[in-house]
Protein backbone atom coordinates (compact mmCIF):
# COMPACT_ATOMS: atom_id res chain seq x y z
CA UNK A 1 0.00 0.00 0.00
CA UNK A 2 1.32 3.26 -0.94
CA UNK A 3 2.28 5.35 1.59
CA UNK A 4 3.94 8.94 2.19
CA UNK A 5 2.26 12.90 1.94
CA UNK A 6 -0.52 11.80 0.18
CA UNK A 7 -1.78 9.06 2.04
CA UNK A 8 -5.20 10.06 4.32
CA UNK A 9 -6.72 7.91 6.80
CA UNK A 10 -9.46 5.68 4.82
CA UNK A 11 -12.37 7.08 7.57
CA UNK A 12 -11.23 10.56 6.97
CA UNK A 13 -11.51 10.05 2.98
CA UNK A 14 -14.88 8.72 3.11
CA UNK A 15 -16.32 11.35 5.46
CA UNK A 16 -14.82 13.72 3.01
CA UNK A 17 -16.65 11.78 0.49
CA UNK A 18 -19.91 12.20 1.37
CA UNK A 19 -20.24 8.36 2.70
CA UNK A 20 -21.12 8.79 6.70
CA UNK A 21 -19.90 10.06 9.65
CA UNK A 22 -16.73 8.78 11.20
CA UNK A 23 -18.46 6.39 13.45
CA UNK A 24 -20.64 5.10 10.36
CA UNK A 25 -17.34 4.11 8.76
CA UNK A 26 -15.77 2.38 11.85
CA UNK A 27 -19.24 0.28 12.21
CA UNK A 28 -18.66 -0.22 8.38
CA UNK A 29 -15.35 -1.36 8.84
CA UNK A 30 -15.83 -3.80 11.36
CA UNK A 31 -18.62 -5.32 9.61
CA UNK A 32 -15.65 -5.55 6.32
CA UNK A 33 -18.03 -3.87 3.66
CA UNK A 34 -14.78 -1.97 3.20
CA UNK A 35 -11.81 -2.93 0.94
CA UNK A 36 -8.33 -1.59 0.07
CA UNK A 37 -6.89 -3.65 -2.91
CA UNK A 38 -9.05 -6.55 -2.34
CA UNK A 39 -8.22 -6.43 1.38
CA UNK A 40 -10.77 -6.09 3.72
CA UNK A 41 -9.54 -3.91 5.67
CA UNK A 42 -9.91 -3.83 9.64
CA UNK A 43 -9.05 -0.62 11.04
CA UNK A 44 -10.75 2.59 9.49
CA UNK A 45 -7.66 4.97 10.81
CA UNK A 46 -5.57 2.90 8.03
CA UNK A 47 -3.81 5.23 5.67
CA UNK A 48 -3.93 5.07 2.30
CA UNK A 49 -3.26 7.11 -0.99
CA UNK A 50 -6.64 7.06 -3.02
CA UNK A 51 -4.35 8.26 -6.14
CA UNK A 52 -3.11 4.61 -6.04
CA UNK A 53 -4.99 2.34 -4.32
CA UNK A 54 -8.02 0.52 -5.32
CA UNK A 55 -10.86 1.42 -2.12
CA UNK A 56 -13.77 0.08 -2.29
CA UNK A 57 -17.33 -0.24 -0.35
CA UNK A 58 -19.79 -2.99 -0.86
CA UNK A 59 -18.03 -3.94 -3.87
CA UNK A 60 -18.08 -0.42 -5.60
CA UNK A 61 -14.95 2.08 -5.91
CA UNK A 62 -14.70 4.74 -4.09
CA UNK A 63 -14.07 7.69 -6.96
CA UNK A 64 -12.03 9.97 -4.52
CA UNK A 65 -11.67 13.97 -5.63
CA UNK A 66 -10.56 16.91 -2.95
CA UNK A 67 -11.79 19.74 -4.80
CA UNK A 68 -15.13 20.29 -7.12
CA UNK A 69 -15.51 22.80 -9.14
CA UNK A 70 -19.37 23.97 -9.92
CA UNK A 71 -21.29 26.59 -12.81
CA UNK A 72 -24.29 27.92 -11.26
CA UNK A 73 -26.37 29.78 -13.31
CA UNK A 74 -27.64 31.87 -10.18
CA UNK A 75 -31.10 33.14 -9.90
CA UNK A 76 -33.19 36.48 -9.00
CA UNK A 77 -33.58 35.99 -5.39
CA UNK A 78 -30.79 33.76 -3.90
CA UNK A 79 -28.01 35.42 -1.93
CA UNK A 80 -24.41 34.03 -2.78
CA UNK A 81 -23.80 33.05 0.62
CA UNK A 82 -23.09 29.25 2.62
CA UNK A 83 -25.77 30.08 5.00
CA UNK A 84 -28.27 32.28 6.01
CA UNK A 85 -31.36 31.92 9.16
CA UNK A 86 -33.43 33.88 6.75
CA UNK A 87 -32.57 33.59 2.66
CA UNK A 88 -32.43 30.93 0.45
CA UNK A 89 -28.67 30.53 -0.50
CA UNK A 90 -26.64 29.34 -3.33
CA UNK A 91 -25.97 26.00 -2.13
CA UNK A 92 -29.54 25.40 -1.21
CA UNK A 93 -29.36 24.92 -5.02
CA UNK A 94 -27.41 21.79 -4.44
CA UNK A 95 -27.21 17.82 -3.46
CA UNK A 96 -26.15 17.05 -0.74
CA UNK A 97 -23.53 15.08 -2.75
CA UNK A 98 -21.82 17.81 -3.89
CA UNK A 99 -22.96 20.29 -0.48
CA UNK A 100 -20.69 17.89 1.88
CA UNK A 101 -17.78 19.05 -0.15
CA UNK A 102 -18.35 22.74 1.50
CA UNK A 103 -18.16 24.56 -1.88
CA UNK A 104 -18.63 28.40 -1.07
CA UNK A 105 -19.30 31.18 -3.92
CA UNK A 106 -16.26 32.74 -5.22
CA UNK A 107 -17.35 36.42 -4.91
CA UNK A 108 -21.04 37.55 -4.87
CA UNK A 109 -24.09 38.48 -7.10
CA UNK A 110 -26.17 40.43 -5.62
CA UNK A 111 -29.71 39.17 -4.41
CA UNK A 112 -31.53 40.16 -7.27
CA UNK A 113 -28.90 39.87 -10.40
CA UNK A 114 -28.39 36.57 -11.63
CA UNK A 115 -25.67 34.25 -13.51
CA UNK A 116 -22.52 33.06 -13.76
CA UNK A 117 -21.19 32.09 -10.04
CA UNK A 118 -18.66 29.62 -9.41
CA UNK A 119 -18.77 27.29 -6.67
CA UNK A 120 -15.71 25.53 -5.24
CA UNK A 121 -13.90 24.45 -2.01
CA UNK A 122 -10.56 25.31 -3.81
CA UNK A 123 -9.38 28.04 -1.16
CA UNK A 124 -6.02 29.20 -3.67
CA UNK A 125 -7.94 29.06 -6.74
CA UNK A 126 -10.57 31.43 -5.76
CA UNK A 127 -7.96 33.46 -3.82
CA UNK A 128 -6.47 33.83 -6.69
CA UNK A 129 -9.59 34.89 -8.93
CA UNK A 130 -10.54 37.31 -5.87
CA UNK A 131 -7.36 39.19 -5.67
CA UNK A 132 -7.25 42.57 -6.27
CA UNK A 133 -4.06 42.67 -7.85
CA UNK A 134 -5.57 40.23 -10.51
CA UNK A 135 -8.18 42.50 -11.77
CA UNK A 136 -9.77 39.39 -13.18
CA UNK A 137 -12.81 41.16 -15.59
CA UNK A 138 -16.09 40.49 -15.62
CA UNK A 139 -18.69 40.66 -17.98
CA UNK A 140 -22.96 41.82 -17.53
CA UNK A 141 -25.63 42.33 -19.44
CA UNK A 142 -27.47 45.59 -18.09
CA UNK A 143 -30.69 46.58 -19.18
CA UNK A 144 -30.51 50.32 -18.42
CA UNK A 145 -33.18 53.55 -18.33
CA UNK A 146 -32.75 55.77 -20.99
CA UNK A 147 -30.79 55.55 -24.14
CA UNK A 148 -26.53 54.35 -23.15
CA UNK A 149 -24.41 55.14 -26.14
CA UNK A 150 -21.12 56.55 -27.05
CA UNK A 151 -20.87 59.16 -24.73
CA UNK A 152 -21.43 56.74 -21.90
CA UNK A 153 -18.84 53.94 -23.51
CA UNK A 154 -16.53 56.71 -23.20
CA UNK A 155 -17.18 57.78 -19.61
CA UNK A 156 -16.67 54.28 -18.69
CA UNK A 157 -12.95 53.83 -20.09
CA UNK A 158 -11.85 56.89 -18.67
CA UNK A 159 -13.44 55.27 -15.32
CA UNK A 160 -16.22 57.65 -13.55
CA UNK A 161 -16.67 58.63 -10.03
CA UNK A 162 -19.14 56.45 -7.50
CA UNK A 163 -21.51 57.94 -4.64
CA UNK A 164 -18.74 57.74 -2.45
CA UNK A 165 -16.00 59.45 -4.32
CA UNK A 166 -14.19 56.31 -5.09
CA UNK A 167 -13.30 56.56 -9.04
CA UNK A 168 -13.48 53.39 -10.83
CA UNK A 169 -10.88 51.21 -13.18
CA UNK A 170 -11.27 51.60 -16.63
CA UNK A 171 -14.26 49.76 -17.60
CA UNK A 172 -15.59 48.12 -21.65
CA UNK A 173 -19.14 49.06 -22.43
CA UNK A 174 -20.71 48.34 -25.65
CA UNK A 175 -24.57 48.37 -27.14
CA UNK A 176 -26.37 45.16 -27.15
CA UNK A 177 -29.92 46.03 -28.26
CA UNK A 178 -32.02 48.84 -27.94
CA UNK A 179 -35.66 48.47 -26.68
CA UNK A 180 -38.63 49.63 -24.57
CA UNK A 181 -39.52 49.84 -21.19
CA UNK A 182 -43.13 48.87 -19.70
CA UNK A 183 -44.02 52.19 -19.22
CA UNK A 184 -42.76 53.02 -23.02
CA UNK A 185 -39.67 54.90 -21.50
CA UNK A 186 -36.78 53.81 -23.50
CA UNK A 187 -34.01 51.10 -22.49
CA UNK A 188 -30.92 50.08 -23.68
CA UNK A 189 -29.03 46.68 -23.37
CA UNK A 190 -25.60 47.05 -22.57
CA UNK A 191 -22.33 44.76 -21.94
CA UNK A 192 -20.28 46.20 -19.21
CA UNK A 193 -16.66 44.63 -18.41
CA UNK A 194 -15.19 45.88 -15.42
CA UNK A 195 -12.00 44.41 -13.34
CA UNK A 196 -12.88 44.91 -9.50
CA UNK A 197 -15.57 44.34 -7.55
CA UNK A 198 -16.70 47.42 -5.71
CA UNK A 199 -20.03 47.05 -3.60
CA UNK A 200 -23.07 47.20 -6.08
CA UNK A 201 -20.26 48.99 -8.71
CA UNK A 202 -22.54 48.11 -11.95
CA UNK A 203 -25.79 49.98 -10.89
CA UNK A 204 -23.71 52.59 -8.96
CA UNK A 205 -21.89 53.01 -12.47
CA UNK A 206 -24.71 53.37 -14.40
CA UNK A 207 -26.69 56.07 -11.85
CA UNK A 208 -22.95 57.53 -12.00
CA UNK A 209 -23.96 58.26 -15.83
CA UNK A 210 -27.55 59.52 -14.98
CA UNK A 211 -29.26 56.15 -15.86
CA UNK A 212 -30.04 52.81 -13.56
CA UNK A 213 -29.94 49.33 -14.11
CA UNK A 214 -33.35 47.07 -14.38
CA UNK A 215 -31.85 43.84 -14.74
CA UNK A 216 -28.26 42.45 -14.43
CA UNK A 217 -26.66 39.03 -15.72
CA UNK A 218 -23.35 38.38 -15.21
CA UNK A 219 -21.99 36.16 -18.42
CA UNK A 220 -18.28 36.01 -17.92
CA UNK A 221 -15.62 36.06 -15.22
CA UNK A 222 -11.96 36.07 -16.57
CA UNK A 223 -11.53 32.43 -18.80
CA UNK A 224 -15.37 31.26 -17.74
CA UNK A 225 -18.23 31.66 -19.66
CA UNK A 226 -22.27 31.10 -18.22
CA UNK A 227 -23.32 27.98 -20.31
CA UNK A 228 -25.99 28.98 -22.92
CA UNK A 229 -27.54 25.93 -21.90
CA UNK A 230 -27.77 26.08 -18.15
CA UNK A 231 -31.38 27.36 -17.59
CA UNK A 232 -32.07 29.97 -14.27
CA UNK A 233 -30.92 27.92 -10.97
CA UNK A 234 -29.26 24.69 -12.97
CA UNK A 235 -26.00 23.79 -12.26
CA UNK A 236 -22.95 21.83 -13.62
CA UNK A 237 -19.31 20.80 -12.63
CA UNK A 238 -17.14 22.21 -14.74
CA UNK A 239 -15.31 20.44 -17.96
CA UNK A 240 -12.06 19.71 -18.21
CA UNK A 241 -10.86 22.96 -20.82
CA UNK A 242 -12.93 25.20 -18.10
CA UNK A 243 -11.05 24.22 -15.31
CA UNK A 244 -7.82 24.37 -16.93
CA UNK A 245 -8.43 27.60 -18.34
CA UNK A 246 -8.99 28.44 -14.88
CA UNK A 247 -5.79 27.18 -13.40
CA UNK A 248 -3.66 28.86 -16.14
CA UNK A 249 -5.33 31.83 -15.84
CA UNK A 250 -5.06 32.27 -11.78
CA UNK A 251 -1.23 31.21 -12.12
CA UNK A 252 -0.64 34.27 -14.06
CA UNK A 253 0.00 37.52 -12.34
CA UNK A 254 -0.79 39.48 -15.18
CA UNK A 255 -3.26 41.58 -15.27
CA UNK A 256 -5.97 40.87 -18.03
CA UNK A 257 -8.69 43.55 -18.52
CA UNK A 258 -10.63 43.08 -21.04
CA UNK A 259 -10.01 39.12 -22.08
CA UNK A 260 -13.09 37.66 -20.89
CA UNK A 261 -14.45 36.76 -24.27
CA UNK A 262 -17.82 36.85 -25.60
CA UNK A 263 -20.25 39.50 -23.84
Amino acid sequence: MAEGKKTQRIDKMLVHLGYGSRSEIKKWVKQGRITVNGTVIKDSGLQSDPGLDRIEFDGEAVVYREFIYIMLHKPPGVISATEDARERTVLDLLPDELRVFNPFPVGRLDKDTEGLLLLTNDGQLAHELLSPRKHVPKTYFADCAGEIGEKEARQFAAGVELDDGYMTLPAEMRVVSRGTAEDGSPSTRIALTISEGKYHQVKRMLEAVGSRVTYLKRISMGPLELDDALPIGAFRELLAPELESLRSYSASSKSRLFSSGKA
